[in-house]
């Protein structure tokens, strides 16, 4: 039993403790005296049950961290019955790039997908990713499309709306938690996990009691690094916990190998939901994978409850669908250490090695890892996540590339440094500003959503050929010139049109035909 443990003897009802030592942990002697008494059961307590809820991201964020947002509907749709039944507590299914992603590279409609997903899994709840101000892009939009758009994706399915801002900035989520609350929507509030000297604890427990305060139904810990640490997660836990009443959620990518360990600590600190992926598309710089999870937590007070025959047959289905698209593999493979030095999200990673191939400069793909620390330091620190990831990234391979530090700054970098983003957490760099010479009178202090002027109607009237209804207006905010060309194509195929005619070709040869 230990040499902590006391020894007893039992004689019928006599009872002797040897050593005279006291009992320590949780451990009660359960007496039961009758006249056939011959021992003692000892017992641990039970804790309170309480059952981690799990949310699983397969149909949006983990595919989309390793195969480039190419799963189809088509591949979603045959599996969906089984997923409806696992027993998850959300589904993470629409959002982050899969938006532009369909219309870009799949020729779907991603309001049609959200639809159809709705049908298909009418027993779980729907969740998305919004990116606060920047809803699905990466630059902000103005107060009525934020609006619009919150609107229809409720309408068109989506119950949870996970809402966050690339600066941990308050003000740029403001619109969007405001509609979706009044839509009836559930309003996750999410906190960019990051590590700097202006990153603590104190910080990010500020941020989630800011967002309760704002309307928020829970919040989320978004780190979309990896970078936190299994008793990192389990401090953060506890002290969000310690200062709001509204249930506490955890998402991580597997990047750095610490997540499941981190899913762990931060159970046992009272996490209340979880983020996870099936296995086949679990891992690497997915999310950490539910079987294992399931099966670690099964007979504890957390046990989730799941059903992972269901699992297992759904894992053997997406491991066929990730095997359609081994072309669009991550090359980050397994687990990639170097995010704890540099800081880089998985995604960010495989996106700069192919824009340094693009350049023929894949030799030079060490020195940007290093060089993207410097900058993001010189900007003010900002977390790294869409579209500060893109905007660090982009200068700091520039300064590479070019061999001169700043030699070229790009238009979004120059709107980042006037506060067109937002409110950096540090000071940016007052030698960067000069470098990029723009005037004090030009970095604006106000919201930034605030100096933009009202968009759809001014939309309406370019698109007018193109949207037949809201949706695919706002398809076209926010992504022009993608949404232009799906959208010609959407109603060349739906009226048996030619592409030649809506593109405004009314050149004709002798014989009439078009040229």
């Amino acid at each position: 039993m230990g040499e902590n443990a006391a020894l007893i003897k039992i004689a019928d009802s006599d009872i002797k403790i040897i050593n005279d030592k006291v009992f320590e942990g949780n451990i009660s002697l359960n007496l039961k005296k009758d006249n056939a008494l011959k021992g003692i059961f000892l017992k641990e307590k039970s804790p309170v049950k309480k059952p981690l809820k799990i949310t699983d991201t397969t149909l949006r964020d983990a595919h989309q961290s390793l195969l480039a947002t190419r799963m189809t509907t088509e591949e979603m749709v045959p599996i969906c019955e089984k997923l409806d039944t696992i027993g998850f507590y959300s589904m993470e299914v629409w959002g982050g790039a899969t938006f532009d992603s369909c219309m870009r590279f799949l020729d779907e409609d991603p309001w049609e997908r959200l639809r159809i997903l709705k049908k298909n899994l009418p027993n779980t709840k729907l969740q998305m990713l919004l990116r606060g101000q920047n809803i699905l892009g990466y630059k902000h939009y103005s107060d009525d499309v934020v609006t619009e758009f919150v609107k229809r994706a409720i309408v068109n399915g989506i119950e949870i709306i996970r809402i966050f801002d690339a600066l941990n900035d308050i003000r740029n989520m403001e619109t969007a938690f405001k509609v979706a609350k009044l839509e009836g929507a559930h309003v996750q509030g999410a906190i960019c996990f990051t590590i700097s000297p202006f990153h603590n604890n104190e910080v990010f427990v500020k941020k989630a009691q800011e967002m309760e305060q704002m309307g928020a139904d829970s919040i989320c810990i978004k780190d979309m690094a990896g970078l936190i640490s299994p008793y990192g997660a389990y401090d953060l836990t506890k002290d969000i916990k310690k200062v709001i009443s509204i249930p506490l959620q955890l998402h991580c990518h597997f990047t750095s190998g610490m997540a499941m360990m981190a899913y762990l600590k931060a159970t046992e600190a009272g996490v209340d939901v979880v983020d996870t992926a099936i296995s086949s598309l679990a891992l690497q710089t997915s999310q950490p994978a539910v079987e294992p999870l399931v099966e670690t937590l099964r007979g504890t007070p957390y046990d989730t409850g799941l059903d992972l025959k269901l699992a297992y047959e759904i894992a053997s289905y997406f491991k066929k669908v990730r095997d359609n698209h081994k072309d669009m593999e991550s090359n980050v493979e397994d687990i990639d250490t170097r995010v704890l030095t540099y800081q880089i999200p998985g995604g960010m990673l495989s996106n700069l090695a192919v824009q340094l191939k693009q350049q023929k400069a894949e030799d030079q793909y060490e020195e940007v890892l290093k060089e993207i620390p410097r900058v993001r330091k010189e900007l003010g620190y900002p977390p790294l996540v869409t579209p500060t990831s893109q905007i660090v990234g982009t200068q700091a391979t520039l300064n590479v590339i070019l061999k001169e530090r700043y030699k070229m700054i790009p238009e979004e970098v120059r709107k980042y440094l006037r506060g067109f983003y937002g409110r950096p957490p540090a000071l940016i760099d007052p030698k960067i500003i000069k470098k990029a010479k723009i005037k004090k009178s030009e970095i604006i202090k106000c919201r930034p959503a605030d100096l933009l002027e009202p968009t759809i109607e001014k939309a309406k009237k370019e698109a007018s050929y193109l949207a037949e209804n809201i949706e695919d207006l706002l398809s076209y905010i926010l992504f022009p010139e993608v949404a232009r060309d799906f959208l010609k194509k959407k109603i060349a195929k739906k009226y048996n049109l030619s592409i030649e005619i809506l593109n405004g070709n009314n050149n004709y040869d002798e014989e009439g035909y078009g040229v």
